[in-house]
């Protein structure tokens, strides 16, 4: 009797599906688009291969948003620290034209020995002051090849090498070339420090921290440093998200509300003869209801299936966008899509329940 009443007016029943597929659809992709998004960030930053990092006093943990505050030399000071093999300064600038991006300018030797070297899937390393490195996704996403030239920063570069993805930024250049673009010579926005074992990460921080003058400097193991990027802690992206899983909550609740009323209106008669026949107000509530989550379920596997096949066409059309369709996300959205279904139906379905036999019986 239900899917008959739902296959009776196909194309309401079939709008009241495609508003929860849609529900379910926003929920999925652009909190998926934002997730994606951090999760590519700390991926990259894993992949540079530091066991700790420093950063000058009160930066934002947020790579390109430090600038260039710190003197190169300090450099030389954390060289000395017990446990440190290798220090590479890296400085960071994040440029919005056409899409915002950091630009990451490093001293290419000992940024290699961070993680043992870029893997050169076409050219090779720099061979002057206005050479580039892009990595794998941004080359394929620009169509970009050895030897072509890019803007950077209002600037021309020669693309020198193609390199493996997952090694911080998505656009390299020398250190060099960015201070004086920058007019920050001879400073650096982080150090990357590559000790002799992980394991005396902590140790080192607290030394950093007892080091005169370097009190107030930002100094963290990698391990603390990557759990940090959530979206608790980047400004406004967890208020963003419930704002679209609110948005998508409306969304579902109006449709379901509207589609189930007027099937209400419209099965006066019908629930009249079922009252008439014994059926109780709760046998009555039961069959809008269960009514409602078919048309959620039938909704949700829409909504996930559009999902996944738009996350596949991004992947291939903007590779640089990273979209995280994860089974904890599929399940969020199918609980709040079948709550706010029910939620939806619930005064319908009393309605309905109300309704008094021998009225519904002579309703025309």
């Amino acid at each position: 009797m239900i899917v008959g009443n739902l296959v009776h007016r196909p194309i309401r029943s079939l709008i009241s599906i495609v508003a929860i597929a849609l529900e379910v659809t926003l929920i999925l992709l652009i909190v998926g688009l934002s997730l994606g998004i951090l999760n590519d960030t700390r991926q990259r930053q894993a992949g540079i291969g530091a066991d700790v990092i420093v950063m000058p006093p009160g930066s934002s943990f947020i790579v390109g948003l430090t600038g260039a505050p710190m003197p190169i030399k300090v450099g030389n000071v954390l060289a000395k620290l017990p446990h440190v093999e290798v220090v590479a300064p890296v400085i960071t600038m994040i440029s919005s034209a056409g899409s915002l991006e950091v630009i990451a300018g490093i001293d290419l030797p000992s940024y290699e020995k961070l993680s043992g070297g870029f893997h050169y899937l076409k050219g090779g390393p720099f061979q002057g002051p206005y050479d580039a490195l892009v990595d794998e996704l941004f080359a394929q996403a620009k169509h970009a090849k050895v030897g072509d030239t890019i803007e950077i920063l209002n600037n021309n570069f020669r693309i020198s090498g193609i390199v493996a993805a997952g090694k911080g930024a998505r656009k390299f250049i020398p250190i060099s070339t960015l201070q004086d673009l920058m007019g920050a010579k001879d400073k650096a926005s982080i150090f990357y420090l590559k000790l002799d074992n992980p394991a005396n990460a902590d140790a080192v921080v607290q030394e950093i921290k007892n080091v005169p003058g370097m009190e107030k400097y930002v100094a963290s193991s990698m391990v603390t440093y990557l759990s940090m990027m959530t979206p608790s802690n980047y400004p406004g992206l967890r208020t963003f998200i419930n704002v679209v899983i609110g948005i998508s909550v409306i969304i579902g609740f109006i449709v379901i509300f509207q589609a189930m009323y007027t099937a209400v209106m419209e099965r006066t008669r019908e629930i009249g003869i079922l009252k008439s026949l014994g059926a109780s107000k709760l046998y009555i509530v039961n069959v809008i209801l269960r009514e409602t989550v078919l048309l959620a379920i039938c909704g949700i596997v829409l909504g996930i299936v559009v999902s996944l096949v738009a996350r596949a066409g991004l992947a291939h059309k903007l590779p640089l966008l990273r979209v995280v369709v994860s089974g904890g996300w599929i399940l969020r959205a199918t609980v709040i899509a079948i709550a706010g279904g029910i939620v939806g139906a619930l005064y319908p379905a009393f309605k309905s329940a109300q309704k008094d036999p021998i009225d519904a019986l002579a309703y025309e």
